[in-house]
């Protein structure tokens, strides 16, 4: 890009400003971080076959060689040895198991680290974890404090630490799928490709600014910045437009049952749960709070809540459950509307009239259901009670109506019709989560979003002063680039870090 080789030892503010940024974070995470050695159990808690403690910083060697009796020095990296474990200050024996070393830079934290295999008893582990903590300079570990360290040394960045953490907290397939992925770099090597980019593009602006009048600079640069910035943009704002399919996942998918007293809501939630999670009564109003749980459905994370029947009442207490239930409805990512069918008209033609009215006076945006019924599955109860000639009716007569959402009809009390629901249920659930394996990855936290979001106003500053002010449209790519920065950790992490970390176990 340059036309003159003295330009390259005029470097521009903004690179020397970036360069003694960088170096001082470096010496400060160095300083902080080389000085102690941390221990803790990273297997669960509890009675377990085997039990892992893991040992990070200066003093791993020290620590392995003085409790596994390895005078004569330490075993192969990477290599189980069978030992005894004893207190390094009593020389009792604690156990008999396998340890490992891992030598800095090879391990997970980038430091010297060892583990100790041990029988998972907790005896064994509460006389282990105090011999550790009897050596001088080690101490147990903060939560999270071990991948922290992997995060300063270079070996993960924040989203591949965030798809860590959530694949520890997994609970279905699809949660375990996405977290590998995020976990194993994709969503980090798109952000980087951004920060690289939008690297290149601030670098020329700079550069035009700062050598223009010498002539040092190639004629059409600017326009080349222009290119390539409104693609970043376009790139960005597509990114931003996924639907929020991947936090949907990654968080559950809010389903909501709602419906009028005795429709069988708190039975239907029963059902689903195949356990007496709410109580069910014949009497209208029995469920006042929201009742909530966590359910698995074809391997995607749902939150189920029932809440209380909608109508009116002059219960102060019913009043406050109805207002809760109409906000959770408010805020679903599908609401399940629960009727009783046996309260449905007898003329099978004059079904779809009462049902559009009765979901009008459910969902939100009562006189505008388009929005609502999108996100909207109708259950029809108490399928045992209607007789077989009234049920094919019932079901000829929704399949031809036209505006209504997906019914199931089914029977709470004897079960029959619910393996059609959960197909109707599990392909929504596909809807609105995606394949966490399929097309490019997608955003899986909140504070990705705020971070895009914020990086596309600022390449819209770019193009607000592009022919107004070269310094105001540099500061818009720089602040574009801090942005993105902030998401992988590259640029002004420090103040993100605690509330990342605080929510890892501790000895991971």
């Amino acid at each position: 890009m340059f036309l003159n080789s003295i330009a390259v030892w005029r470097i521009s503010s903004f690179i020397r400003k970036e360069f003694r940024l960088n170096l001082t974070k470096n010496l400060c995470c160095k300083g902080i971080y080389d000085a102690d050695t941390i221990f803790a159990l990273s297997s669960g808690h509890g009675m377990c076959g085997v039990a892992v403690v893991r040992v990070s910083g200066p003093a791993s060697a020290l620590v392995l060689q003085s409790m596994a009796g390895l005078s004569r020095g330490l075993p192969p990296p990477r290599t189980a040895v069978l030992r005894n474990v004893t207190d390094p200050r009593s020389q009792e024996l604690l156990d008999r198991g396998l340890v490992l070393w891992f030598p800095g830079p090879r391990s997970f934290t980038g430091e010297d680290s060892a583990e100790f295999h041990l029988h998972g008893g907790a005896a064994v582990i509460t006389g282990v974890l105090q011999a550790l903590g009897s050596v001088p300079g080690v101490r147990p570990a903060e939560a999270g404090e071990f991948t922290r360290r992997a995060f300063h040394a270079g070996k993960l960045d924040l989203t591949e630490v965030e798809g860590l953490g959530d694949l520890i907290h997994a609970e279905t397939e699809a949660q375990r799928r996405q977290a590998l992925r995020q976990m194993e770099g994709e969503l980090s090597r798109l952000y980087q490709g951004w920060s690289q980019r939008l690297t290149r593009s601030l670098a020329h602006m700079e550069a035009f600014i700062d050598f223009s009048e010498d002539e040092l600079i190639e004629e059409g640069v600017l326009n080349e910045v222009d290119l390539s910035v409104l693609q970043l943009q376009r790139e960005i704002e597509g990114h931003l437009q996924d639907g929020r399919r991947a936090e949907r996942l990654r968080s559950g998918v809010q389903a909501v049952i709602a419906g009028a007293t005795n429709a069988g809501k708190s039975s239907f939630l029963n059902l689903l749960c195949q356990r007496p999670a709410a109580i069910v009564s014949p009497t209208a109003g029995t469920t006042r709070d929201v009742v909530e749980t966590s359910l698995n459905i074809g391997g995607f994370p749902v939150v189920l809540s029932d809440t209380a029947g909608l109508r009116d009442t002059g219960d102060s207490v019913e009043m406050e459950g109805v207002r809760r239930a109409k906000e959770r409805v408010q805020l679903a990512d599908v609401t399940l509307v629960v009727v009783d069918s046996t309260q449905l008209p007898q003329n099978y033609q004059s079904v779809q009239n009462f049902l559009t009215d009765h979901l009008r006076s459910i969902l939100p945006n009562g006189d505008d259901l388009t929005a609502s019924l999108q996100r909207c599955l109708l259950v029809l109860n108490k399928r045992d009670l209607l007789s077989r000639r009234t049920v094919d009716g019932l079901q000829k007569s929704i399949s031809q109506a036209e505006g209504l959402p997906l019914a199931s009809l089914l029977s709470c009390q004897t079960g029959d019709g619910l393996d059609d629901f959960l197909d109707v249920f599990q392909d929504r659930m596909r809807t609105l989560c995606g394949d966490p394996l399929v097309g490019s990855v997608s955003l899986t936290q909140a504070r990705h979003r705020c971070h895009l979001q914020q990086c596309v106003r600022a390449l819209s500053q770019y193009h607000r002063y592009r022919d107004v002010d070269l310094a105001l449209a540099a500061e818009g790519l720089r602040l574009a680039l801090t942005s993105v920065g902030r998401i992988t950790g590259k640029v002004g992490a420090e103040q993100i870090l605690d509330i990342i970390f605080r929510d890892f176990c501790i000895g991971k």
